[in-house]
């Protein structure tokens, strides 16, 4: 069965642009088809606001992977990528958050989907919804606009004229 996959990739170490188009690559060669994907966004760090700021991207591609070979496979193309985990929401070459596993709901010990966080946190909200503003949170049964619409986080998010590409 094809599932639609939706994840957010952040980086704010390095060449973000560059480290962006590198997890693309892999996502599409190791995960499945990227069908859509969003303009990069600059945003200020969320959590733990003493660091560079974020060049984050959400990307929606279709795949067969299970739900747990999803997470062994996206920290694979983290760690492949130079990520190292030093400190909760600290600065990082790459992060990959699984936002949507269609419609699933998943909770287990390493995975929760959807993402726990992701209607609360502006710049998951602004790229998600400039690709998918009409899709519904399995859990909050509202759209992706109107999660949006209602976000109180105050933190600026910026599109950048310019997307990661798999070429």
């Amino acid at each position: 069965m094809t599932n639609q996959i939706v994840l957010l990739l952040g980086a704010n170490l390095g060449d973000k642009l560059a480290t962006l188009n590198n997890a693309v690559r892999e996502i599409h060669d190791s995960v499945g088809e990227i069908v859509k994907s969003s303009k990069i966004y600059e945003t200020a760090a969320w959590g733990k606001e003493d660091q560079p700021s974020y060049y984050n991207q959400v990307v929606v591609c279709k795949s067969n992977l299970s739900s747990k070979d999803l997470i062994l496979l996206t920290q694979e193309i983290e760690n492949k990528l130079g990520r190292v985990r030093k400190e909760k929401w600290g600065a990082r070459i790459i992060d990959i958050d699984i936002l949507f596993y269609s419609n699933e709901i998943i909770s287990t010990d390493n995975l929760n989907v959807p993402h726990p966080w992701l209607h609360k946190r502006r710049f998951t909200l602004e790229p998600l919804t400039e690709i998918l503003p009409n899709f519904i949170h399995p859990i909050l049964n509202q759209s992706c606009s109107d999660l949006l619409l209602q976000c109180d986080d105050p933190l600026p998010v910026k599109k950048l004229m310019v997307e990661a590409s798999i070429k």
